[in-house]
């Protein structure tokens, strides 16, 4: 097997959990400073084979593939706001990386027997809603004007009504809002055609807002609840934009890993690109909330009253189909999972770069 990514948060639990179904492993990893610090992580499993450079790079990635029949893509560079001012970085690794694995892929004698590829829920957009007049709609983004009014909500483009956001399944029209999210959406659409055309399994599987042990607490691009637990555990309020009842879908990075291993274990998700979440809303806010009492801290989250180029309202996930083909069950509730992931902020030493991160989409104009 290889990981591509396997030291990074979801990477390294996948590492571990196919060296305990018996499998013989091997990492591609770059080791990004933004995430590791240039050094290799002390949780990375060490029956795992590492081969330290850049997906990027024709030779690298060809000797990786050596003698591996199943491939989990998961390198990436992760971030929205940053993909808005970092564009060639975010292209080169997400996209032009994808290229030069599939080309790789395509020049190997011996083929591979499947591809997994990790898609990403922010290729969507805005999520789906309903209207009570005008039925099941699929919204743009909010106009710059709304926003600046501080009118969060989405209405309906025919009648003017609030709209009432509903789980949001794979047959949403895509609407990518950032470069981070068109990247993902190439990745997954150029390892969907590639599997088409040359008749490889592949599977998409387009991960919500996942958490858990091992997320880069000090990289302020990271999800939103390493983000907000890092400004905890240094004494400072989480900064939430708008007014804080967006809806998210949180997964644990244990469900995360189970789809992984299910998608490379059934064959009924080849060719398809699935949702992998826990299929259950919870506010922004609230995710603050729950992680403060988690963390036995007293300190509120700040609204901004601000808002963030391209940031959507509501999204979450409606998970049938991956119920359906993979056997998919969330097994972790966000409160329970909160409480791994606590034990891993336990024994972290988070350095605070969320202001830092602030004035970076500030003097891009990317916030307001």
């Amino acid at each position: 097997m290889l990981v591509t990514g396997g030291c990074g948060f979801v990477g390294s639990h996948l590492v571990d959990a196919l060296l305990a179904h018996g499998h013989n492993v091997r990492v591609l990893d770059n080791l990004d400073p933004q995430v590791h610090g240039d050094k290799i992580p002390d949780y990375l499993n060490p029956d795992a084979e590492l081969m330290r450079g850049d997906v990027q790079d024709p030779a690298m990635v060809a000797k990786a593939l050596k003698r591996i029949d199943v491939v989990f893509h998961l390198a990436a560079v992760v971030g929205v706001g940053q993909s808005m001012y970092e564009i060639s970085r975010y292209v080169g690794t997400n996209t032009l990386g994808t290229a030069v694995l599939l080309q790789a892929l395509l020049n190997r004698q011996c083929r591979v027997q499947k591809l997994i590829v990790a898609s990403s829920m922010s290729i969507y957009g805005e999520g789906k809603y309903a209207c009570e007049n005008c039925g099941i709609v699929t919204p743009p983004l909010r106009p710059a004007q709304q926003l600046q009014e501080k009118q969060w909500e989405m209405v309906c483009s025919q009648c003017g009504s609030e709209l009432k956001p509903i789980p949001t399944d794979e047959s949403k029209p895509l609407q990518c809002s950032s470069i981070y999210a068109l990247s993902k959406k190439d990745q997954e659409e150029m390892s969907l055609l590639f599997g088409r055309t040359y008749n490889l399994p592949v599977v998409a599987l387009r991960y919500f807002n996942i958490y858990g042990p091992r997320q880069a607490l000090s990289n302020p691009y990271t999800g939103v609840a390493a983000i907000f637990a890092s400004r905890l555990l240094n004494g400072n309020p989480p900064l939430v934009f708008e007014d804080g009842n967006q809806l998210r879908d949180f997964v644990s990075v244990n469900d995360v890993v189970q789809a992984n291993i299910f998608a490379m274990e059934h064959s009924a998700g080849d060719g398809r690109a699935l949702n992998i979440g826990s299929g259950q809303p919870i506010s922004i806010s609230d995710v603050g909330r729950v992680l403060g009492s988690a963390l036995h801290s007293n300190i509120h989250c700040k609204l901004t009253d601000k808002y963030r180029a391209g940031d959507i309202r509501h999204c979450f996930a409606d998970i049938s189909a991956a119920k359906a083909f993979l056997n998919y069950r969330p097994r972790v509730q966000f409160a329970d999972g909160v409480k791994d992931l606590v034990g891993w902020l336990e024994s972290q030493k988070p350095t605070d770069r969320v202001v830092e991160a602030f004035a970076q989409l500030n003097s891009f104009g990317l916030a307001a």
